[in-house]
């Protein structure tokens, strides 16, 4: 393996000066090549959005706008950054004008997005940026890698809180099986942006102000009951440092534990607010816990995904909170996609076989009656007469930041004002009827112009 000379960091853990080359390679060397051909700040407009929505998905809720603003507001090359790309040996017949330009560079473009917790669908723009061009193509890789991963977990929560209803506790317990320490963070944010109402990640919580949560694992109890005698030790070990703690009931005989746990209660001699589930018969074990210990909260996990949830919920499964980890922060991808759609004033489109663009810089009316989503327009960025509501707005200009952030409690309402208002066939968890979109006649029109323009071909 041959290592090239620098001081870059190699933990292989990100750091945020160094996500400028967090990019894929092509993103360089296309702007290298713009550079050469003396092209690279001519005015360009890119369109991130997903040509077609995962298997049984109705919608997507759009989330990552404020990490990629983060990561828009840092962009920039370091001596280091150069030196080591210098190294490779890959941009030896780059033109020189292309490492000074990356030397002084930093975004100077500008992003319009829909804001975070927006339903949206197929080929519907959640962000595009306009920027000289060799900005908006380096930006792509990141720009996809946080709003992709984002959306899918966020879209995700969303449908479980759906199906949960609002009385119901979601905790994310996904990080030890999110793709990446970085994935866990992001994980974390999108479930609690997107409706649940805590996570056990306690970095993601301190840094989001937001209180962790969590209960303990079987390996307490097995521990405790081997060294101190039993599993009631193990709990009366646990209550003392933690009073009030969820305890897990499950690693031995769940009902026993219950049961002894009820008579400890009923005489007075402990407070318990809660037990949790892991395994076993969801349905039958939460009835019998209740009927236990009636005034303690249950918590249910183990491998749930919103499919397991409404199942539990229509058999009537005693079940006040729901911890989900694995099928949260995994599953079938978002593919979103980031296309040219105008350079230096000219629209552009790709029209490859299933992979066909809209042309032109876009945006989205949607229209409601009765606070219920009616239609959605996809039309061009210049048109104010289509009715509805625009949907995309102006995050940043020239490179500056045009609105404040948001915290997650706004972003968590608006999520679930967006889900409210679709249609109820759009929310079903199998076979959803996803909402259908219209073109405005402008934008139908630019499409069959910019089709008709020949390819230029060289002799």
């Amino acid at each position: 393996m041959t290592c090239y000379p620098g001081t870059l960091n190699q933990e292989l853990i990100p750091r945020a000066e160094d996500y400028s080359l967090l990019t894929d390679l092509y993103q360089l060397t296309m702007a290298a090549c713009y550079t050469g051909e003396g092209v690279e700040q001519q005015r360009a407009s890119f369109e991130l959005f997903v040509r077609k929505l995962p298997e049984d998905f109705g919608y997507l809720i759009a989330m990552g706008l404020a990490q990629a603003l983060e990561y828009l507001e840092k962009f920039r090359f370091t001596s280091t950054h150069i030196e080591a790309l210098r190294s490779t040996g890959i941009f030896a017949h780059a033109p020189k004008r292309f490492w000074s330009l990356l030397e002084s560079g930093s975004f100077s473009g500008d992003v319009w997005a829909v804001p975070e917790g927006t339903a949206v669908f197929a080929n519907q723009p959640l962000l595009r940026v306009e920027a000289p061009l060799w900005q908006a193509q380096l930006v792509e890789t990141y720009l996809l890698n946080t709003l992709n991963y984002q959306t899918l977990i966020a879209t995700r929560a969303a449908r479980m809180r759906d199906v949960a209803g609002e009385r119901a506790n979601l905790l994310e317990f996904g990080t030890r099986r999110a793709f990446s320490p970085q994935g866990a963070l992001w994980a974390a944010r999108a479930a609690l942006a997107a409706g649940f109402d805590a996570t056990s990640n306690v970095l993601a919580a301190l840094q989001l102000g937001e209180k962790p949560s969590g209960t303990m694992a079987h390996a307490l109890v097995m521990a405790l009951t081997a060294t101190e005698g039993s599993e009631d030790q193990a709990f009366a070990a646990f209550q003392q440092y933690f009073p009030g703690a969820t305890l897990l009931i499950d690693t031995y005989d769940t009902i026993a534990a219950a049961e002894r746990l009820a008579l400890k209660v009923n005489s007075g001699k402990m407070k318990l607010t809660g037990v949790r589930l892991d395994s076993g018969d969801l349905v039958t074990l939460s009835k019998k816990v209740r009927s236990l210990l009636p005034g303690v909260s249950i918590v249910a996990s183990g491998d749930l995904d919103e499919q397991e949830i409404l199942s539990l919920k229509n058999s009537g499964a005693e079940i006040d909170s729901y911890g989900v980890g694995t099928k949260l922060v995994t599953g079938k991808p978002v593919n979103g996609v980031y296309k040219l759609v105008e350079i230096n004033g000219i629209p552009v489109m790709k029209e490859s076989s299933g992979k066909m663009t809209y042309p032109g810089r876009k945006q989205i009316f949607r229209s409601s009656v009765a606070g219920k989503v009616k239609t959605d327009c996809l039309g061009l960025a210049d048109e104010s007469n289509l009715g509805g509501l625009p949907l995309l707005q102006l995050f940043m200009q020239a490179g500056k930041r045009m609105q404040p952030p948001e915290n997650l409690a706004t972003i968590r309402q608006r999520t679930a004002a967006s889900v409210a208002s679709l249609p109820e066939q759009t929310r079903y968890l199998e076979n959803p009827i996803s909402m259908q979109m219209e073109l405005s006649e402008k934008l139908h029109k630019l499409t069959e112009e910019t089709k008709k323009k020949p390819a230029l071909v060289s002799g």
